[in-house]
C-alpha cells in the first residue's frame, strides 16, 4: 500500500479474456489486488467475445474488489455487439468503463481512458490518402487520439494515468510478429500524453510483446497484457506506484527478457 510520501499505489492488467464457464477463475486476482493495491486499471479485453455472459461472469468476481477500479474496452470486447450491456453489467459491478472521460482515485489519480485504435508507428503509420475506406480506417485513429486529448483536459489531479487498449508506441510492440504490429496501435495516442504530462500510460492487446518502453518525450508505457505477464513472470496484474511526475513498477522489476514467438 502507499508510504505515505505522496504516492498510490496502482495495479494495472489488460485481456483478461473472460468466458462464460470461468466462474471463479478472477477472485484470487481481486483479493490479492484488495490487498495490495489502492486502485486497479483494466486495460481492455475485459472479454473474450463481448457477450452479456461472458460480462456477467467477471462482474461476479469483481463485485468482492474493495478498491476503485476503471477500464477501457478493447476489440474482443465489441465482438458480441451488446457493448452497452457489456458496460452497464461491469459497471453494475463498480468497473467505471472509460471511452474519452475519466475516473478519479482518491482525489489524486486522475485517469483518462478510451480504447485507442490501430494504424502503425511513428514514420510508417498509416495516412488518410486514397480509397475512402482507408481514409475511414485513419480517421478512427484520430478520432480515439481526440477523445484522449478531451479525456486529458478534463483532468486537474496532481497526478495523470493515461489507459489505452492499443499501444501507443512501438517499443511494446517489439516481439510480436512484425506483419501484426501496425494492428496493434498507433502513434496517434502518445500526443496527447505528452502535452498533458502523463506520468504513466498503460496498455494491452500486444500479448508477446514487450512490457516496459516509453514515448518520445519520456513518459513510461507499460504494456500489462495478462498473457504477456504470467509468460514473463506468472503474474496475472503488476503493481506500480504512481506520484506526482513518474511511475516506477513495484513487483516485478525491470523486464531482463524479450520474448518473441
Amino acid at each position: 500500500m502507499a508510504d505515505g510520501n505522496g504516492t498510490f499505489r496502482l495495479a494495472a492488467v489488460a485481456d483478461l479474456h473472460c468466458r462464460q464457464d470461468q466462474h471463479g477463475r478472477f477472485r484470487e486476482l481481486v483479493k490479492i489486488v484488495n490487498g495490495e493495491a489502492e486502485g486497479l486499471l483494466l486495460a481492455g479485453d475485459l472479454t473474450d467475445h463481448g457477450t452479456i455472459d461472458e460480462a456477467k461472469t467477471l462482474a461476479e468476481a469483481f463485485a468482492l474488489l474493495r478498491v476503485p477500479c476503471a477500464a477501457v474496452l478493447g476489440n474482443h470486447d465489441f465482438e458480441g455487439g451488446v457493448v452497452k450491456d457489456v458496460v452497464r453489467i461491469l459497471g453494475e459491478s463498480s468497473i467505471e468503463v472509460l471511452d474519452g472521460d475519466h475516473a478519479v482515485f482518491d482525489k489524486r489519480v486522475g485517469i483518462a481512458g478510451v480504447k485507442g485504435f490501430a494504424g502503425g508507428f511513428e514514420r510508417a503509420m498509416l495516412q488518410a490518402f486514397g480509397e475512402p475506406i482507408i481514409k475511414a480506417f485513419v480517421q478512427e485513429a484520430v478520432n480515439e487520439a481526440l477523445k484522449l486529448e478531451a479525456a486529458l483536459g478534463q483532468l486537474d489531479t496532481p497526478m495523470k494515468i493515461v489507459m489505452t487498449h492499443y499501444a501507443p508506441i512501438a517499443e511494446t510492440c517489439q516481439g510480436e510478429e512484425a506483419e501484426i504490429r501496425p494492428y496493434l496501435g498507433t502513434s496517434r495516442l502518445s500526443a496527447p500524453c505528452e502535452a498533458f504530462g502523463a506520468c504513466a500510460v498503460f496498455h494491452g492487446h500486444a500479448h508477446h510483446g514487450k512490457t516496459d518502453g516509453r514515448t518520445p518525450k519520456g513518459i513510461p508505457v507499460y504494456n500489462v497484457a495478462m498473457p504477456l505477464l504470467r509468460k514473463l513472470w506468472d503474474k496475472r496484474f503488476r503493481v506500480f506506484d504512481v506520484w506526482e511526475g513518474g511511475c516506477t513498477p513495484v513487483t516485478p522489476g525491470p523486464e531482463l527478457v524479450v520474448t518473441t514467438h
